[in-house]
């Protein structure tokens, strides 16, 4: 196969709003390095991680919610403290999903991988860093929102499926950070509450949390129950609602915000909070003897073991999730993926099809 030497790509220009993302034709198309896979990129998706890591919000100055000032970037964001890991090296390709097809491999890398249909792992550890260290597709290594991307071979996994590429797509991020929250927390056959229940990430959970044969509760708008219910949800709370007290074994929190101590006194004697997310404000009030009167456990869930992702492979090859697909727009119309993302009025995820 003959490839080309530039590619079609939505490049991050630097923390701010959406006119810091910028389409270009002329980026140059990655080599494949020595134990890499070089993948012709067939769909991405959108993420929350992409808007917070465009706008700055993961830095230590921004104290509000991720919508506030999501089309516009946050003032305070600070360039050392603005990606996952720390500053960010722009320009940057992000996209944390992508499901694509190998067209090349790096040096020691077996060339019968040629063909095959993958799916990106979205996060992991660098293999020459401490056990700490993390690698965000999209974040600190360009993703999935061009035409070509790399990626070491063992993270590039091989997905036998009759979905679509953008249908795949939308799996990588969301499932993998829910999988990766109910493996944190040994969510068994228990009563669990999911907040931001509609999201990529809470619709996700609400499928794999049944999977387990968990009793869940979704949290949402009203106008979404019926929805989440046909996924999964055995029952449904208003984000307003009154939470009862000391019923959930388990809480899946992506919302954080004012309502936060509430969750706690949701949960049983002995529960489990686990959060991987905070869309409505990352600072919030303990009462500490609610913790440890009630024996509570308070887990945060980012990086994960290399198990999550080849599981959620298998869940998929298996059909035992479905993918929740709202809306697709093209790679090149993905300021506007992005504001119908910021809207939040879409059902699971928005995906991006990789075309001119």
């Amino acid at each position: 196969m003959t490839l080309p030497d530039t590619m079609k790509a939505m490049v991050l220009t630097g923390h701010g709003g959406l006119d810091r993302l910028e389409w270009r034709e002329d980026v140059p198309v990655p080599p494949a390095q020595p134990g890499e896979v070089l993948i012709r990129v067939g769909a991405s998706a959108v993420n929350n991680t992409d808007v917070n890591t465009r706008t700055g919000w993961y830095s230590k100055a921004v104290r509000g919610d991720t919508n506030s000032a999501a089309a516009t970037g946050y003032d305070g964001a600070s360039d050392a403290d603005g990606g996952w890991s720390g500053a960010l090296s722009f320009p940057r390709i992000q996209g944390a999903d992508c499901c694509g097809e190998i067209v090349a491999v790096g040096h020691g890398v077996d060339a019968a991988r040629i063909g095959e249909r993958v799916l990106v792992r979205p996060m992991h550890r660098p293999a020459d860093g401490d056990e700490h260290a993390l690698v965000t597709f999209g974040s600190e290594r360009d993703g999935g929102f061009a035409e070509f991307t790399t990626i070491e071979s063992e993270h590039a996994l091989r997905i036998d499926s009759r979905l679509s590429n953008v249908e795949l797509a939308s799996f990588p991020c969301a499932f993998s950070t829910a999988e990766g929250m109910i493996q944190r927390a040994g969510l068994g056959a228990e009563r669990v509450l999911i907040t931001g229940a509609s999201g990529g990430v809470g619709s996700a959970a609400v499928q794999l949390a049944k999977r387990r044969g968990a009793h869940v509760t979704a949290m949402t708008s009203p106008a979404k129950g019926d929805d989440l219910r046909s996924f999964g949800a055995d029952a449904i709370l208003g984000r307003e609602d009154v939470l009862p007290e000391e019923a959930f074994d388990v809480v899946l929190d992506l919302v954080g915000g004012p309502r936060w101590p509430a969750l706690l006194e949701a949960l049983a004697v002995r529960g489990r909070y686990v959060t991987s997310g905070a869309i409505a404000g990352p600072i919030v009030e303990l009462d500490l003897r609610t913790l440890y009167l009630k024996d509570l456990t308070l887990i945060g869930s980012t990086r994960q073991v290399p198990g999550v992702f080849t599981d959620l492979v298998g869940y998929i090859e298996r059909g035992e999730i479905r993918p929740v697909l709202a809306e697709t727009y093209r790679l090149r119309e993905l300021r506007t993926a992005q504001e119908a993302f910021l809207e939040k009025s879409h059902m699971g995820k928005i995906g991006i099809v990789i075309a001119g």
